[in-house]
């Protein structure tokens, strides 16, 4: 129980930004787990995978990798190929080898973790729209514009249908299909969907929310070029 409650107030002090405060907790519930689960047990993935994503948040990708590495193959032996946590693992690896600009490498990973969760959940749920997402913001990086576009509708659809047409989530996809629309200069297109995504947003977040933020500086900008 102890380790448990590091590694959570360790999450709460990443989340607050407060990255020098989570590393010493996360390190802690780490080598508590390990003395007593042993080496290889899901909690210890667990730790390595919060510990990764710390590392990431700080900007220290080269340390971040190897523990995340060592998550999945730890979740693949003990847990199995399908199964949730795998799935999340793999788009921890994939998240990471993005923002290194390691495309080639993330897409294999966001294609599997994709098809893991159409065989847990089915090809309709809002786990799998996101896995959708992830995979068309993967191409629209790679300039592969053609593959992302269709992959964005296919997540924007299933939202609707899912969540409802004034979901924050619904939001960001809208975000995303009209910044690769913007992309293709496509403009008219674009901005249609950024004037949805921002309604949507200061609805369900507010003006001042980040996301929300986001979105009306896009807005802004591409009004810009059209001038």
């Amino acid at each position: 129980h102890v380790a448990t409650s590091l590694h959570n107030l360790a999450a709460l002090y990443k989340s607050m930004g407060r990255y020098d405060q989570a590393e010493p907790l996360y390190q802690q519930a780490l080598e508590i787990r390990k003395q007593l689960l042993g080496h290889h047990h899901p909690d210890i993935a667990q730790s390595l995978n919060g510990l990764a994503g710390l590392y990431e948040s700080m900007g220290h990708y080269d340390q971040a990798e190897p523990l995340y590495q060592q998550a999945l193959e730890m979740y693949k032996q003990l847990l199995g190929h399908h199964h949730p946590d795998v799935a999340t693992s793999l788009n921890n690896l994939a998240g990471l080898y993005e923002l290194m600009g390691r495309y080639e490498q993330a897409e294999p990973l966001h294609v599997e973790a994709l098809e893991i969760k159409k065989q847990l959940l089915g090809h309709h749920h809002p786990s799998v729209a996101t896995s959708l997402n992830n995979l068309a913001f993967l191409y629209q990086s790679m300039e592969r514009y053609d593959q992302a576009e269709p992959l964005y509708q296919q997540a924007l659809e299933m939202k609707k249908q899912l969540l409802d047409h004034h979901h924050p989530s619904v939001a960001k996809s809208l975000n995303g299909l009209a910044l690769l629309y913007c992309n293709q200069g496509r403009y008219d297109q674009a901005e249609a969907l950024f004037v949805q995504a921002l309604e949507i947003a200061e609805q369900k977040l507010g003006s001042n929310h980040p996301n929300t933020v986001s979105i009306r500086k896009n807005l802004e900008s591409l009004r810009d070029i059209k001038k």
